[in-house]
């Protein structure tokens, strides 16, 4: 039975996880590839979906007003579904950090709560921001219609 050295720690053949090379960088280059695929499989739903959309609002009579619609709903939609997306991922991230400086230091509590909570009411702001022009799109969408 061979053994392979990585920095200090030495593994056995049996040890390695199955698809594990033993080298650092080999793990995240194969996350990074399924990573690469599923946005372009993403992407390419996106076109053809559009392409779809697109067939059926020429062959209606309002086409351009209805396009017009369907955009403004779409941009309405990903308005809030990215500022949400974006507004938990920076408070998971801003949470984490703050509970690893205070389990490090359980005596800065005090000052790193503070700017912490500042922080979470910046980026909750944003996503607020992002409702109120999901709103707005809403009202132009109803002024379209004849709402």
């Amino acid at each position: 039975m061979t053994a392979i050295a990585i920095g200090q720690k030495r593994h056995t053949d049996s040890a390695l996880k199955q698809g594990d090379t033993g080298w650092p960088g080999m793990r995240e280059e194969k996350t990074m590839k399924k990573l690469v695929v599923f946005a372009m499989a993403v992407i390419g739903q996106m076109l053809v979906v559009g392409v779809a959309m697109a067939q059926e609002a020429a062959g209606t009579a309002g086409g351009a007003g209805s396009s017009a619609v369907l955009g403004l709903a779409i941009a309405a939609g990903t308005a809030i579904g990215l500022a949400a997306l974006g507004g938990a991922l920076g408070q998971g991230k801003a949470a984490a950090s703050a509970v690893e400086g205070i389990a490090r230091n359980p005596g800065a509590a005090n000052k790193v709560q503070t700017p912490m909570i500042i922080g979470l009411a910046l980026i909750e702001s944003l996503v607020i921001y992002a409702l109120v022009i999901a709103f707005l799109l809403q009202g132009k969408i109803d002024k379209l219609i004849g709402g």
